[in-house]
């Protein structure tokens, strides 16, 4: 009997000792189980955390870029504005400048026209016409007309100078101004002055006037 007994309670041990472990295997199993679910969210919210982050960036660089386009054109329809204004005041002061050259030299129209008046000086003037007659219609008229040609172009010289400066005075504070352009008119307008000073007293006679037939 005793034998039996000492049976039956090792029997009963080793059960209850088996149920212990098959109670600690599932609670290690749980364990586990809760790691890796705690695991698994914790890399889902990384993910998500990423995704997010890439999405931010992505929207801060669609946003600069956008910023950057509207800067783009911004700068171009400026730029559209302002342009008009400074090329057209260099090209004016240019025209300028080079009217009152041609003013000085008397230019090929000016040589034109004087010898078109000498041809038909010559031709309204008779072999029996008196020096002074002679010397007027073939010479004087053709000084003359050289010298009307050359103040035209001195007085367009003058004008153009003087617009490109006057709209160099009024344009507004927030666009550009170029230096070159008001130094070009400058010259433009003394060119013409002197070209138109010299075309007058050469029309008028009182510079390099006609010899006397005496």
């Amino acid at each position: 009997m005793p034998r039996m007994a000492t049976k039956t309670e090792e029997g009963a041990e080793a059960v209850t000792e088996a149920r212990t472990d098959g109670t600690t295997a599932e609670a290690g199993t749980a364990e586990q189980r809760e790691e890796r679910a705690a695991e698994r969210r914790t890399a889902g919210e990384g993910a998500a955390e990423a995704e997010e982050a890439e999405e931010a960036a992505e929207a801060a660089e669609a946003a600069e870029a956008a910023e950057a386009v509207k800067a783009v054109k911004a700068g171009t329809r400026d730029g559209d504005d302002t342009a008009p204004s400074g090329v057209g005041q260099g090209a004016g002061a240019v025209v300028s400048a080079a009217l009152g050259l041609v003013s000085l030299s008397g230019g090929w129209i000016g040589t034109l026209a004087g010898a078109r008046e000498q041809l038909v000086g010559q031709l309204r003037t008779s072999t029996s016409a008196s020096v002074a007659t002679q010397l007027k219609e073939v010479y004087g008229d053709s000084w003359h007309t050289t010298a009307l040609w050359a103040g035209l172009f001195a007085l367009a010289a003058l004008v153009t100078g003087v617009v490109v400066l006057a709209r160099s005075a009024f344009t507004a504070p927030g666009r550009p101004k170029a230096a070159w352009s008001r130094s070009v008119a400058w010259a433009g307008v003394s060119l013409g002055v002197i070209g138109l000073l010299l075309a007058v007293l050469k029309y008028s006679d009182a510079l390099l006037g006609l010899p006397s037939a005496g």
